[in-house]
């Protein structure tokens, strides 16, 4: 079995990644305008960010990637493996209170909506540079301290990953991400 393409395949989870964060931005302007607060659409994002964003992708980069730029003389607390750390756990911090806004919305909670829209706002501000910094920093810099064998030994990790969350449940999140994209796209069109 050919193993993936390591930065490849992150990459890729990018393109899924931006996709929903360009979703939190404009469910951030149509809650901000008067609109509905779409609950089921934000809980869907909070498990997309959870699983696929995080548990997927981030781990990923934690687990297997980070530990191998070490051993390789990558400083684990300079630039920019530490930055991209507390970016993960500050993206962690947002979904979750996401979710507990988004829980107090549901019982009605005064102020909860405000709430929701701040860390929507805080995903919108956070994942657009996070993923240049990794698109344009970390995955060159990978490329240039890992040779082919340790890429190909990589790959079959992540693919480890990736089947202990499920190729059909990472199929369906990507198609969660492409059909917001598609209906985003829609909505500008009529516009």
């Amino acid at each position: 079995m050919a193993a993936q393409h390591p930065t490849e395949a992150l990459e890729r989870e990018h393109r899924s990644i931006e996709k929903v964060v360009k979703a939190c931005y404009v469910t951030v302007e149509e809650i901000g305008g008067g609109g509905a607060v779409d609950q089921e659409l934000l809980r869907q994002i909070v498990e997309f960010m959870r699983v696929y964003a995080d548990k997927c992708h981030h781990g990923k980069e934690e687990a297997l990637l980070f530990p191998e730029l070490f051993k390789r003389g990558v400083p684990p607390t300079g630039c920019p493996i530490s930055a991209l750390t507390a970016e993960h756990i500050q993206g962690r911090r947002l979904v979750t209170g996401m979710a507990d806004a988004l829980e107090r919305f549901r019982g009605g909670e005064p102020g909860a909506a405000e709430a929701v829209l701040e860390n929507l706002r805080g995903i919108t501000a956070l994942y657009p540079n996070h993923i240049w910094k990794e698109d344009y920093l970390l995955f060159p810099m990978t490329l240039k301290v890992m040779d082919g064998e340790d890429l190909r030994d990589l790959g079959l990790k992540f693919e480890k990953v990736d089947q202990s969350i499920g190729a059909e449940a990472l199929r369906g999140y990507e198609k969660f991400a492409d059909g917001l994209e598609a209906r985003w796209k829609a909505r500008a069109d009529k516009s």
